[in-house]
């Protein structure tokens, strides 16, 4: 069945793995005027809004999202050349060292080679177009940035630069998360670039 776990006691030792992991993040983030290793409020925030999208969503799912940045800060951005290649690069070396994490984890909680390799799979969002779990881990990651990490992001880059970014951020996501971005609780600024960003473009 959709959302059932097979076994419950193995479910949250991984979760509590991937957490105690996430714990050694030495980034630190305010929520709520309580501080948070940034990677633990970005795992948590990420199984929320799945909760949200998708209650019954498949184990194997739950576990891909929250992980989906396990171990982020070990792989600095500075580390890689600020173009677009090394921005590339730098993505591709997190999803590879997210994934390897997420392995090590699972099999540390006693999971199969089969949910292991899955859960594996949505990390690197493979086959996003096709796969439906793909694109909701993606929805999920979409909402997450929109309603969390936006605004913060918005006052480093100049409003061209940030309309194209959510314009490709809209292209990701579903009917139905965009919808649901729609729906946010955003401050003003954060509002008007979104509907200006998506404002339809008069014929030149």
């Amino acid at each position: 069945m959709p959302g059932t776990i097979t076994d419950n006691h193995r479910f949250h030792q991984a979760i509590e793995r991937f957490d105690a992991f996430n714990r050694a993040d030495p980034n630190r983030e305010i929520s709520g005027g309580k501080e948070y290793p940034k990677e633990l409020l970005y795992a948590e925030r990420m199984t929320r809004w799945l909760a949200r999208l998708e209650p019954d969503a498949p184990e194997t799912l739950r576990l891909a999202v929250r992980c989906q940045h396990i171990g982020r800060w070990m792989i600095p951005r500075a580390d890689y050349p600020l173009d677009r290649p090394g921005y590339h690069r730098w993505r591709t070396a997190l999803a590879e060292l997210h994934a390897r994490t997420a392995r090590d984890l699972l099999q540390q909680a006693g999971y199969d080679e089969g949910v292991i390799t899955r859960v594996e799979a949505l990390v690197k969002k493979k086959n996003l177009k096709t796969d439906a779990e793909a694109q909701l881990l993606e929805d999920v990651a979409c909402l997450v940035f929109l309603e969390n990490y936006f605004s913060g992001f918005a006052k480093k880059h100049d409003e061209e630069k940030l309309v194209t970014i959510i314009q490709k951020t809209w292209k990701k996501m579903s009917p139905r998360a965009q919808q649901a971005a729609l729906g946010l609780d955003l401050p003003p600024a954060a509002r008007e670039l979104i509907e200006r960003a998506l404002k339809p473009q008069s014929p030149s």
